[in-house]
């Protein structure tokens, strides 16, 4: 049973354990300890037991039981027994849930009394949240968050769950149900009564500042309007085009269409550089190089696009292609070695090429999603698959970025040169407000992630 405290867990549990044939053994794998507080072992296994081999106990839960075992598991129990369960398509998943704001509070009134379950109403004590919205924000994170894991790890492998609210464990036909889903052969013939609702009250009778949990929650973005669709292609580390100093535990991960071959000349200058690793190989530089720093150079998305279309317009394309996209998306490119003569043409093919890009990136062409073109947001992602950088600096202010990189690992600092060339020059007579606009529309992660702002 996935759950999270204070969702019912227990009531379910109690209704499970009513079914002949199945026994749920309670948090099998809370961290501190086994099935229930205060027990340390179970079936023979002891918590260092279960420590070293969770997979022992698994085991043990099967062998030992009789008719169907189980367990509760919550967010932040023993994270490796949550790919053991979901690998094992035998086993049964039953998600339990329930409406955030009611465990929080529920949550904090338990914490307030010490109370976490009540069988006898007259031992009942009673006390009233308080409300704090960071820490409100951090439990719906925390949920949500698992949810989300959960439900692809469910997808991936092809598997299915029960799904229950908290408001529905006292549906005897929904308990039935699941005892379907689970596929035993009885039923129950009443909901178990053993356990009594500790908070009955409105829940704005179970707190102390009403209007601030009302104001906190009037804020919340409930249906994620304000979440950007993400169809760009994932990327991969590209760990092949890192480069190294030889001689400095210093290590770059190009972005590509932002400044690269300065940088590499930079790391020169700390004896020579090292690339086209493997992942075998960066690591063995990696160790040989302790204290070693990593970072990454990032360029204006608007300079990066329009460094792409001029490798485009240099002939960086096949000419199929470029055909498709002077007919479909209307970005005239003039033939290669065959720059374009007037400003305004220019200028015409460049929007129409940002243009494509919006469309490129949200998955809605025929055109691979290229490195030079990618977000950036993405190529960071993809670094993050085996590490992320250390520092994250800006063309604007590289100077400084490697000052500091260099002071960190107490090298000199040389300096960098950031050549100007055709390209940069050609953008400059044709950028203005529309193309900036056009660039913040396609790249909307970008601005959004690095603080992006239009040139002067």
């Amino acid at each position: 049973m996935f759950a999270e405290m204070r969702t019912g867990s227990n009531f379910l549990e109690a209704n499970l354990n009513a079914l002949a044939g199945v026994t749920c053994h309670g948090e099998v794998f809370n961290p501190v300890f086994i099935g229930k507080k205060d027990q340390t072992e179970l079936f023979g296994i002891t918590l260092a037991d279960r420590e070293e081999d969770p997979l022992r106990l698994l085991r043990r839960l099967r062998e030992r039981s009789s008719g169907l075992p189980g367990f509760r598991y919550f967010h932040d129990h023993d994270p490796r027994v949550f790919d053991l369960v979901m690998d094992d398509p035998r086993c049964a998943k039953i998600v339990l849930t329930r409406n955030p704001i009611e465990s929080y509070v529920s949550l904090k009134i338990a914490q307030a009394t010490g109370q976490w379950k009540l069988t006898n109403p007259k031992n009942l004590k009673q006390a009233k949240a308080r409300f704090d919205p960071a820490e409100f924000a951090g439990h719906l994170d925390e949920v949500q968050q698992f949810q989300i894991r959960l439900l692809h790890a469910l997808q991936a492998r092809g598997q299915t769950a029960f799904y229950i609210d908290y408001d529905d464990i006292p549906d005897l036909a929904v308990l039935n149900g699941l005892a379907a889903f689970l596929g035993i052969d009885s039923r129950l013939e009443k909901v178990d009564a053993s356990l009594t609702v500790q908070n009955p009250e409105p829940l704005g009778e179970k707190v102390t500042n009403l209007a601030a949990m009302e104001q906190t929650l009037a804020r919340l973005d409930r249906f994620n309007l304000s979440r950007t669709p993400n169809f760009e292609p994932r990327r991969n580390a590209a760990i092949p085009g890192y480069v190294a100093a030889s001689a400095a535990p210093l290590l770059f991960q190009p972005v590509k269409g932002a400044p690269v071959q300065p940088l590499v000349d930079w790391l020169a200058t700390f004896g020579g550089v090292e690339r086209d690793f493997t992942h075998k190989t960066l690591r063995q530089w990696k160790r040989a190089h302790p204290g070693h720093r990593s970072f990454t150079v990032l360029r204006h998305p608007l300079d990066r696009a329009h460094r792409a279309f001029w490798e485009l317009e240099q002939g960086a394309m096949a000419q199929e292609q470029r055909n498709v996209l002077s007919r479909v998306h209307g970005v005239h490119l003039p033939k290669p070695g065959q720059p374009y003569t007037d400003p305004k043409d220019r200028h015409a093919a460049f929007l129409a090429f940002l243009r494509f890009l919006k469309r490129n990136l949200a998955g809605q062409t025929g055109f691979k999603t290229d490195a030079g073109w990618a977000t950036q947001t993405a190529i960071l992602q993809g670094f993050a698959q085996f590490q992320q950088p250390d520092l994250v600096l800006r063309e604007d202010t590289l100077p400084q970025g490697l000052a500091f990189l260099a002071a960190e690992t107490g090298l000199p600092a040389p300096e960098v040169t950031l050549p100007r060339d055709a390209c940069d020059d050609a953008l400059d007579t044709i950028r203005d407000g529309e193309l900036e606009e056009a660039a913040r529309d396609a790249y909307q992660k970008d601005y959004q992630s690095f603080g992006f702002f239009p040139k002067r």
